[in-house]
C-alpha cells in the first residue's frame, strides 16, 4: 500500500502541475491536487521506511484521500451538469481537474479500505500482515 500511496501522490502532483501549466499559471489554485499529492508521497515513503508505524501512517493517508475527495467531488457534479446541459462552466479546466482528482481520490480510498479489511482478516487468522 505504501508504494501505491506514492503512485497516487505522484499522479496528483502531475495533475496539479499540469493544470497550472495548461491554465498558463493564472491561478495557484490549479496546484491544489499537487498540495494533496505531496503529503501522500511523504506518508507513503514514511510507511515504507518505518514498518512499525505503517498502519498509522496509512490511516493518515486515507484521511487525506477522503478530504481530497470531499474537496473535489463538486467538480464531478459540475462536469455532469456541463455534459448534460451543454452549458460550459466559467472555468472548464478547473472542473475537469476537480473531477479527475475526485476519481483518483475515491479510487485510492477504496483500494486502501479493501487493503485494511484484508489486513484485519489476516491478523484475525493469525497470518502475517505485509
Amino acid at each position: 500500500m505504501a508504494k501505491l500511496t506514492i503512485v497516487f501522490g505522484i499522479l496528483l502532483i502531475l495533475l496539479g502541475v499540469g493544470a497550472y501549466v495548461v491554465t498558463e499559471m493564472q491561478s495557484k489554485t490549479a496546484l491544489i491536487p499537487a498540495f494533496v499529492g505531496l503529503p501522500l508521497v511523504i506518508l507513503g515513503a514514511i510507511a515504507q521506511a518505518k514498518p512499525g508505524i505503517r498502519m498509522h501512517v496509512m490511516h493518515a493517508a486515507v484521511l487525506i484521500g477522503l478530504l481530497g475527495f470531499f474537496g473535489s467531488v463538486g467538480g464531478v457534479v459540475k462536469l455532469l451538469k456541463w455534459q448534460l446541459n451543454d452549458v460550459e462552466p466559467a472555468r472548464p479546466a478547473a472542473v475537469v481537474v476537480q473531477a479527475i482528482m475526485a476519481v483518483l481520490m475515491v479510487a485510492f480510498v477504496a483500494i486502501c479500505v479493501k487493503s485494511f479489511i484484508a489486513a484485519r482478516k489476516a491478523r484475525r487468522a493469525g497470518l502475517p500482515v505485509a
